[in-house]
């Protein structure tokens, strides 16, 4: 009998494991389905499907295709507190659009966006970097790489974040011991 329990209750375990686990494989199938149709939506009119990729199935992007304005940028000292932003242009000077498939920051302080629309040849896209000074007083070196059908580059932010006066920034108390 505490056999004949014992299984029932690994198969409910199981079952609910695999259960909880599946919505989540769903979404992941569900959005790269949709990407995908999107992608087709944008390519519907081109032979051979995506545009960005000649027939032989290799793209005539480079990295050099993809000119940035600067690869690196310098805040100097600034001042603990309001983020510090940035806007990295770059000019596509291939013969095909520049699509960014992903851009990723070395660490949750800094957050990118990018140009989500394919950028044509001659046009300019941008990547942002925001980063949060907020609690960071020390120098900072973060880099944002830029994944892209002409490659993938690394840009850097860097400076210094001075230490506000004490009292000018709100202090998180929830987590002091209460005498």
């Amino acid at each position: 009998m505490k056999k004949l329990i014992l299984s029932l209750g690994i198969v409910a375990v199981s079952t609910t494991f695999c259960v909880a686990q599946s919505p989540t494989k769903q979404k992941t199938l569900d959005l790269h389905t949709a990407q995908q149709q999107h992608a087709d939506d944008h390519n519907h009119d081109h032979a051979g499907g995506n545009p960005h990729i000649k027939d032989n199935g290799a793209s005539n992007m480079k990295p050099e295709n993809m000119v940035f304005n600067e690869d690196s940028h310098d805040f100097g000292t600034i001042p603990e507190g309001p983020a510090a932003e940035y806007e990295f242009k770059f000019k596509n000077t291939g013969s095909e659009p520049i699509v960014i498939t992903k851009v990723h920051a070395s660490c949750g302080c800094t957050t990118p966006s990018y140009s989500k629309e394919p950028v044509k040849p001659g046009e300019t896209g941008t990547v942002k970097a925001v980063y949060n000074t907020q609690g960071r007083p020390t120098p900072f070196n973060k880099s944002i790489t830029v994944v892209s059908n002409a490659g993938t580059k690394v840009l850097v932010i860097k400076g210094t974040v001075e230490k506000a006066p004490d009292g000018s920034v709100p202090k998180n108390t929830s987590m002091m011991k209460m005498n």
